[in-house]
C-alpha cells in the first residue's frame, strides 16, 4: 500500500517506520530540511530503542523516503497520515493549527481518493473540522477516519508492530475496508481491530490516557498517605496489585507523570469537559496531584536542610522524564531543578541520552557530568530522577566515596532503605518512612 506520514516527530517517524516494515512503501514528510538531510543519511533526531537501525533498512530498501514536498506525499499515496504536533495551547486544549494547516495542504493536493487519518491526539470533532477544510480546497472523493496511537516511549516499536488493539474510527465503510486491510499485517496473534464512530475515537484516545494518569496520581497520593501513617508503599502496592481486577501497571510510586501525552491529554479532557458544561472533579485532582508531586520531593530536599539549600551542590542521575527515551517535555527534573536552582543551589546532571536536549533548556545553569560518578564528585547529595536501567544496581561505595556527605534523595523508590541505612546513608524516598 502507498502511504504517506506527515509529520516526521516521534509518533509519525514510528508510525511510517513501523509501515514500512511491513512492505508498504512510505512517504514521510517535513518541513524542516535540516532534520530531513539528517534522517535521510540515518541520524535519528530521537532516542527509541531500535528506530534508527529500522529507518537504515528500510530507506536502504527504498520502502522509506523522506521529503518536504508535500504534494508529492499527497499524491503518490492512498492512505494520508497527519501525525503534527498538537501542543497545549493556552487555554489549556490542543493547539490545532498544524492539524489544520496540513489538512489545507492535503486538500489542495488531492488527485483522487484518499483515506485521511488523524494519527495525532485531537480534542472530538476535529475530524469533523479537518473534512470541512479539506472540503473547500478539493472536489474529490475523500475520508477522515480517526487511528489513535497508543506507543509508549521506549517500546514503542513494539506497541506498534505488536499491539494490543487498534482502534478505527470511522464513518465509512470503504475506509474502514481499507484500514483493516493496512493493520492485518500487525494483528496475526488475534489482537482486535475495534471499529466504532469518529467521535467515540477521539475520545477514546484521551480517555486511555486519563485513565492511565489517574492511576499514576492514585499511587502518588496513597505513597504519601502511607509516608505519615508509617506504611509502605511497596507493599500496599503489591497486596493491591495482586487483585485482578486493579493490576500492576502505573502503580508505582514517584514524581509523578510527565512526557508529551499524560499531562497535555488530562488538561485537554478537563478544557473538554468544561466546554460542555461538565464536571471534571476527578481529572482536575489527577492534574493538581501530578503537580504537589514533584514539589512534596522539593520539600523532602528543604526540610533535610533547614530550608537553605544556598550555595549546596546537588548531582541529577535521570533527566528524561521516562528511561529509555530521550525526550525532556514536562519532564520532573525541569520542575525540581529549576527550584533548586531559584533557591541558590548548583545542580550537575548526568543522563545516558537526554543531556543534549538538557542543554537547551538550562543552558549554562547546571552542569553536564561525562557519567554517573563523575556527577557525584564533591556533591552534597544525590538525587535520582529517573529510573535508568545503569541506575538500579549501582555501585554504593564508589557513591559514597565521591559524594562529600552520604546522602540520597530516590525520586523513584529504586533501592533498599534498610541496606543503605546499613552502609552509612541517609536515604529519603517516597511512601516509606
Amino acid at each position: 500500500m502507498k502511504i504517506c506520514v506527515i509529520g516526521t516527530g516521534y509518533v509519525g517517524l514510528v508510525v511510517g517506520t513501523c509501515l514500512s516494515e511491513m512492505g508498504n512503501c512510505v512517504i514521510c514528510v517535513d518541513s524542516d530540511e535540516e532534520k530531513l538531510k539528517k534522517l535521510k543519511n540515518g541520524i535519528v533526531p530521537i532516542f527509541e530503542p531500535g528506530l534508527e537501525e529500522l529507518i537504515i533498512e528500510n530507506v536502504s530498501e527504498k520502502r522509506l523516503e523522506f521529503t518536504s514536498d508535500i504534494g508529492y506525499a499527497v499524491q503518490n499515496s492512498q492512505v494520508c497520515f497527519i501525525a503534527v504536533g498538537t501542543p497545549e495551547g493556552n487555554d489549556g486544549c490542543a493547539d490545532l493549527k498544524y492539524v489544520f494547516q496540513v489538512a489545507s495542504d492535503i486538500g489542495k493536493n488531492l488527485n483522487g481518493y484518499k483515506v485521511i487519518v488523524d494519527k495525532s491526539t485531537v480534542p472530538v470533532g476535529t475530524a469533523d473540522v479537518v473534512a470541512e477544510i479539506i472540503k473547500k480546497e478539493s472536489d474529490n472523493d475523500f475520508d477522515v477516519v480517526s487511528n489513535p496511537e497508543f506507543l509508549k516511549q521506549g517500546a514503542a516499536l513494539d506497541d506498534f508492530l505488536k499491539p494490543d488493539r487498534v482502534i478505527i474510527g470511522s464513518n465509512s465503510d470503504k475506509a474502514t475496508k481499507i484500514m483493516q486491510e493496512l493493520y492485518a499485517p500487525f494483528l496475526r496473534t488475534g489482537n482486535p481491530v475495534i471499529v466504532m464512530d469518529v467521535k467515540s475515537a477521539e475520545m477514546t484516545k484521551y480517555a486511555s490516557n486519563s485513565f492511565l494518569a489517574a492511576k499514576i496520581s492514585f499511587a502518588n497520593e496513597i505513597a504519601n498517605i502511607c509516608e505519615k501513617v508509617g506504611a509502605n508503599i511497596d507493599m500496599v502496592r503489591l497486596g493491591m496489585s495482586s487483585d485482578k481486577r486493579i493490576g500492576s501497571h502505573f502503580l508505582f510510586a514517584g514524581l509523578g507523570y510527565g512526557g508529551s501525552c499524560f499531562p497535555k491529554d488530562v488538561k485537554a479532557l478537563i478544557k473538554v469537559a468544561k466546554d460542555n458544561n461538565c464536571s471534571s472533579k476527578l481529572l482536575e485532582a489527577v492534574d493538581s496531584v501530578n503537580s504537589n508531586q514533584r514539589m512534596l520531593f522539593v520539600n523532602k530536599i528543604l526540610n533535610y536542610y533547614n530550608n537553605d539549600i544556598k550555595g549546596k551542590l546537588f548531582a541529577v542521575w535521570g533527566l528524561a522524564f521516562k528511561p529509555k527515551t530521550n525526550d525532556m517535555r514536562e519532564a520532573p527534573s525541569i520542575t525540581v531543578i529549576n527550584k533548586l536552582l531559584s533557591l541558590g543551589a548548583k545542580v550537575v546532571a548526568y543522563d545516558p541520552k537526554a543531556f543534549e536536549l538538557a542543554k537547551t533548556i538550562f543552558g549554562g545553569q547546571i552542569e553536564y557530568a561525562d557519567n554517573a560518578y563523575s556527577a557525584l564528585i564533591g556533591a552534597d547529595a544525590m538525587l535520582l530522577l529517573t529510573e535508568w536501567n545503569e541506575f538500579c544496581r549501582p555501585d554504593f561505595e564508589k557513591i559514597k566515596k565521591n559524594l562529600s556527605k552520604p546522602v540520597i534523595f530516590d525520586g523513584r523508590n529504586q533501592y533498599n532503605p534498610v541496606k543503605l541505612k546499613n552502609m552509612g546513608f541517609e536515604y529519603f524516598c517516597i511512601g516509606k518512612r
